[in-house]
């Protein structure tokens, strides 16, 4: 790692830069980055999105969404009255047939009859239905299990068959190193005393206590929190003093400050930096999802199309200047079609009690 002038930005670039490897070897090249495509989510949006929904509770609301034609917000009701409620506060209303107390339920009954690995469940408010996917890995039993569950439900429920298996992406890519395991973080944060760190996924949290940015090299991180499975999120210490800068590398040898942090919202488009795949961009499909691992399950991630692959665990999900998510996990990618799953940042940051920058 150079320590010139710029050494405070190589080592956030490092460490805001996606990996997790096991002896796979990073990508070769170094594609040019591909573009946002989709609807950008406005400041704005994010908190009318959030503040609706504490509001409302599941018994009034199913979620939010952007309409993909307007980009204007979509909050789903289930009565007039709280319609009434949702326009005066500046968002558009959609009766729905069903809360979310009703599709929470839909999740617990397929939690309870259908936790099959290489299955994963997430509500998606643009349908108001819960989205299924189960990987190539899922057995023809195990998906007539899976569909006699969902049965009951009738078009609550979508099943949907996904190339790849449903996996933490444990492979390649520049990285920090523990334990002959090498990772890379999503965000650096600080808390209100002034001290320092980053997050990265749980699931790389979990494998050591210290990290070092070149394998037996002097500590760089050392862990103060991990959560994984249930969760997929961890945080460690700066040890060496550095006060590095927030910012996500864009493998076009520029960087994208972080400046806020926000809960993604469905329809929205957003980038994935990772030392594999590099930038990739895609739109959020379902939050909540649980996705069940073969290491267990991990719960309330949200699924995007993004593409990603073995390397990009524990990296950023952002939008702009807003970070959305750490990279659990995905089934893999079939063209320029992903299905990347992110933690949402704003837990591990109350958490932890930190804050982007």
């Amino acid at each position: 790692m150079r320590r010139t002038l710029r050494a405070r930005t190589c080592l956030a670039a490092l460490l805001t830069v996606p990996a997790v490897a096991f002896g796979a070897p990073a990508a070769s090249a170094e594609p040019e980055p591909t573009p946002t495509a989709g609807l950008q989510a406005a400041p704005g949006q994010y908190a009318l999105s959030g503040r609706l929904e504490r509001s409302l509770g599941d018994e009034r609301s199913a979620g939010s969404y952007l309409d993909p034609a307007t980009g204007e917000l979509i909050v789903t009701v289930t009565d007039e009255s709280t319609a009434e409620q949702v326009r005066r506060e500046g968002a558009r209303a959609e009766v729905v047939e069903r809360s979310g107390a009703e599709l929470r339920a839909v999740m617990a009954a397929l939690d309870e009859g259908a936790r099959i690995t290489g299955t994963s469940w997430g509500v998606d408010p643009s349908a108001n239905r819960i989205a299924v996917e189960a990987d190539s890995s899922v057995s023809e039993a195990a998906l007539r299990q899976l569909s006699a569950v969902a049965a009951p439900f009738g078009d609550a429920v979508s099943i949907e068959r996904v190339p790849g298996v449903f996996t933490q992406e444990l492979a390649g890519g520049d990285a920090i190193y523990a334990a002959g395991s090498r990772c890379s973080a999503a965000f650096n944060v600080v808390r209100d005393d002034g001290v320092r760190f980053f997050l990265t996924a749980g699931h790389c949290t979990n494998i050591a206590p210290s990290w070092s940015t070149s394998p037996g090299g002097p500590e760089v991180g050392l862990r103060e929190g991990t959560s994984f499975p249930e969760n997929d999120y961890g945080i460690l210490r700066y040890m060496d003093g550095s006060q590095p800068e927030g910012s996500v590398n864009l493998y076009n040898g520029g960087f994208q400050d972080i400046e806020s942090a926000a809960n993604a919202i469905v329809g929205q488009a957003i980038q994935k930096s990772g030392s594999t795949t590099r930038l990739t961009s895609g739109r959020v499909t379902a939050v909540n999802v649980t996705v069940n691992y073969g290491s267990g399950p991990v719960r309330q991630l949200v699924r995007t199309t993004a593409c990603s692959a073995g390397g990009d665990s524990g990296g950023a999900h952002f939008s702009g200047t807003t970070a959305l998510g750490i990279h659990s996990g995905s089934s893999g990618c079939n063209g320029t079609a992903g299905s990347a799953l992110h933690q949402p940042v704003t837990e591990a940051l109350d958490v932890y009690e930190v804050a982007v920058y």
